[in-house]
């Protein structure tokens, strides 16, 4: 039987009528796994599996045969999570080479919540070095694939999380986005992903890039299984001050339920232009944006063309902070664990053992030790604030609710240019940082395909705590485009699956 393309709500389904369980599709994602990640099209996703997934799904699977209920929202899912995540009794390498033996003793938050809803921890997934760019490439696990064009880059740096997703490695996907990484794979990967406003879910537990961009998000082959991990993944929690703000945002379920009865008619969208790449490459990802925005507007959607926000590339290096932020907040994360192997980013440099393609790394460590004696920092904290007035600026004087362009300027990258380093982490033409710098939530939605078979997203980009708003937007998108097409993979071997 073959699970591909499997949805949270459809599983459950089966679950409640008896005709699946949580063993059979953990038994069929691990088979697939071995099949299509380790060999095959050998796509490098899953850096480390959870060696008790069987056992808890097969647990799941026994309390529900006893009681006919549900251990939470998720009961029985597979997930898959980055491996920036801590997760108690399973490696968390952060990407690193350094921490392929680091085994926390206690879970993220975000990986308890994900227990406690009944989900199943099926794998760690692979990302660069730190979660320092925009690529796969990394020390711990060197390139993921993507599994549309096997020589091109997924993107990162949730590349795993994405590549997996997007493979039927595993029925959902978290992710971390600090300037863009859940939103840049996703967009490379035909995939629904969320970067939720800063505060709505806990960072505890995540290692840190920019810690007041920091966010963790779901990857989802639908908007309604974004919505039911964002549903789990969302909340107030003490041990991350700044999910103060999240302390009545939402109510259980809620985000699923917003979805029933979306639609496009009525909605005002404004097409930002400034974000339309003009480089060699970018041709083919604006054909496949303005002919989804021509959609928008045929399925009912106010479509508002032509606006500007003006000196774009000047608000976005203004607003840049990694190369300032990212040394202190590391060492902090680091210093706080005992049991890591180094105890500082310095240690880590100083230590050679990083990717030699990762040339953030580099910028990272030519930065403060602290991050506030950088001159111009607090001017440039500041310009984030102006960034994001800026953008509601010209949302209010449009009367929008929401600013679409391409997620990427480019379509996915392929290796061999990214070892020519054609691009480097700070001059990737990705409009993710757009949301990112400004502090405002963002999704990218699968846009269509260019000629060639490339996914390309659409970024929708909203107010603080729009997060409902973008999902019932991106599940109307959804069901009016049907943009999803899943990878055809090389064949794999005798007795995979199928």
């Amino acid at each position: 039987m073959s699970y591909e393309e499997l949805t949270v709500s459809a599983f459950h389904r089966q679950v409640r009528a008896r005709t699946m369980a949580s063993a059979d599709l953990v038994r069929w994602y691990l088979q697939r796994i071995t099949d299509i990640d380790t060999g095959g099209a050998q796509l490098g996703a899953v850096v480390t599996v959870n060696p008790d997934a069987l056992g808890d799904a097969e647990a799941l699977d026994a309390a529900f045969a006893a009681t006919g209920e549900f251990s939470g929202p998720l009961h029985g899912v597979p997930v898959l999570v980055k491996d920036q995540a801590e997760t108690a009794g399973i490696a968390t390498a952060f990407g690193s080479a350094l921490f392929a033996d680091y085994v926390p003793a206690t879970d993220a938050t975000v990986v308890a919540r994900l227990r406690a809803a009944g989900a199943v921890i099926l794998a760690k997934t692979t990302m660069c070095d730190f979660a320092a760019g925009w690529f796969s490439f990394s020390s711990r696990s060197d390139h993921t694939k993507n599994p549309y064009a096997l020589d091109r880059e997924i993107g990162g740096s949730s590349a795993g999380t994405a590549a997996g997703v997007a493979a039927n490695l595993g029925l959902l996907g978290v992710a971390e986005d600090t300037g863009g990484s859940v939103r840049v794979p996703g967009s490379f990967a035909n995939l629904f992903g969320l970067r939720p406003t800063t505060g709505l879910v806990s960072r505890n537990g995540f290692s840190p890039l920019v810690h007041f961009q920091d966010t963790p998000g779901p990857l989802g082959r639908t908007a309604a299984d974004v919505a039911a991990l964002l549903d789990v993944m969302a909340g107030y929690d003490p041990a991350d001050p700044f999910t103060a703000v999240a302390a009545r945002a939402t109510g259980p379920g809620s985000y699923v339920e917003s979805l029933y009865g979306a639609s496009l008619s009525g909605a005002r969208v404004g097409v930002l232009e400034d974000a339309f790449g003009a480089h060699p490459e970018s041709g083919v990802v604006n054909d496949v944006v303005r002919a989804a925005v021509e959609q928008l507007s045929t399925a009912g959607a106010e479509v508002v063309d032509g606006l500007e926000l003006g000196g774009l590339s000047e608000w976005v290096s203004g607003t840049s902070l990694y190369s300032t932020q990212s040394r202190e907040d590391l060492t902090t994360f680091l210093a706080a664990r005992p049991a890591a192997p180094v105890h500082s980013f310095d240690e880590i440099y100083a230590s050679g053992v990083f990717h030699p393609l990762t040339d953030l790394v580099h910028d990272i460590a030519v930065g403060p030790r602290e991050a506030a004696d950088a001159p111009g920092y607090h001017r440039m904290r500041l310009r984030q604030e102006e960034f994001r007035r800026a953008l509601l600026q010209v949302m209010a004087r449009a009367d929008v609710d929401a600013l679409v362009y391409p997620t990427v300027q480019v379509p996915p990258p392929t290796r061999q240019e990214l070892a020519d380093r054609r691009w480097t982490a700070l001059t990737f033409p990705t409009n993710t940082v757009i949301a990112s710098q400004s502090a405002m939530p963002a999704m990218t939605v699968p846009a269509g395909m260019t000629p060639d078979g490339l996914p390309v997203g659409m970024e929708i980009l909203g107010r603080a705590f729009a997060e409902t708003h973008l999902l019932r937007f991106a599940r109307a998108w959804e069901e009016h485009a049907q943009p999803r097409r899943a990878p055809v993979l090389p064949a794999v071997a005798a007795g995979a699956a199928r």
